[in-house]
């Protein structure tokens, strides 16, 4: 008896892979032209004047020669965005992402002192990882030096405090933390999960996901 298989993919990089580019591409331009950072990057004090860099200034990274900044970011983006898209679809993990990094920025706004200047991905990068720590708190995760895997939610709360120090736009980070975690919990509801599966098997005529 012969059975067809067929095989799809478990998931999209499509919008992981658009912020990453555009992610890298700004990071070149702001290394050429660090001028870009007072252009795009959030600053409270001259906000009304530039509106615009409520959602710029997630696409900017400290330029060369710092390089951890970005790849930091761009990495915990592909780590915990491909297991979010998995369970919730693009287009949710659109909305985390978005949403929790115009939350963070709201914040920082509120919070932080009025001539400083918030850069990077940071705030929206904690979102889709505090909504993935709503969905999936205990999935195992490695963290370097850590020998053995620690649970999921370990690694983001820690490394929420972790990143407090000054210097760092902690403001947006908690906002975008905070976000992602109420976002999560409305996601964890039944029907609000996204059921992909990675492959799928026609077994007597009928498809069967598993």
């Amino acid at each position: 008896m012969a059975y067809r298989v067929t095989y799809r993919n478990s998931f999209s990089l499509g919008p992981i892979g658009f912020l990453i580019i555009t992610n890298t591409i700004l990071y070149v331009a702001t290394s050429i032209n660090p001028n870009f950072i007072s252009l795009f990057g959030l600053q409270p004090a001259s906000f009304l004047m530039r509106p615009w860099t409520i959602i710029t200034n997630l696409f900017v990274h400290a330029p060369l020669p710092s390089i951890g900044h970005i790849l930091f970011n761009m990495f915990l983006l592909w780590f915990y965005g491909t297991h979010l898209i998995q369970l919730i679809g693009e287009k949710k993990f659109s909305v985390v992402y978005f949403a929790g990094g115009i939350l963070g920025n709201i914040l920082y706004l509120g919070l932080a002192p009025p001539f400083t200047i918030a850069i990077g991905a940071s705030g929206a990068v904690f979102a889709v990882g505090g909504a993935l720590t709503a969905l999936r708190p205990n999935l195992r995760v490695f963290i370097f030096p850590i020998p053995v895997p620690i649970p999921l939610w370990v690694a983001v709360i820690g490394g929420f405090f972790l990143m407090t120090s000054p210097g760092i736009a902690w403001e947006a980070h908690l906002g975008g933390l905070v976000f992602g975690l109420a976002a999560g919990y409305f996601l964890r509801r039944p029907g609000n999960l996204w059921r992909r599966r990675s492959r799928s098997v026609y077994w007597r005529g009928k498809e069967i996901w598993y």
